[in-house]
């Protein structure tokens, strides 16, 4: 399973209402400092069943969404009550 494969895998395990961070999601997936990998990877995530709008920067901050940017992101989270 490459990288890709568990970092798709743990964000689709994401629960709705919840959130975790970039960091937070690589540390899971097997490497604590590829959080901009995880940034990478979901950038490019078109799947709408994985919830890329779940991972967050570790400031809190939502950071951005290739969906619809921050707006969107924002307004989902806030729908799923996440926010």
């Amino acid at each position: 399973m490459t990288f890709r494969d568990k970092v798709l895998a743990v964000v689709r395990n994401i629960p709705k209402g919840k959130v975790m961070t970039y960091k937070q999601v690589a540390a899971k997936a097997g490497n604590s400092k590829a959080a901009r990998a995880v940034g990478a990877i979901m950038r490019t995530n078109y799947d709408e069943a994985i919830p890329c709008h779940r991972v967050i920067r570790s400031d809190g901050s939502l950071g951005s969404y290739n969906r619809g940017g921050t707006v969107r992101k924002r307004e989902i989270l806030k729908r799923e009550g996440a926010l």
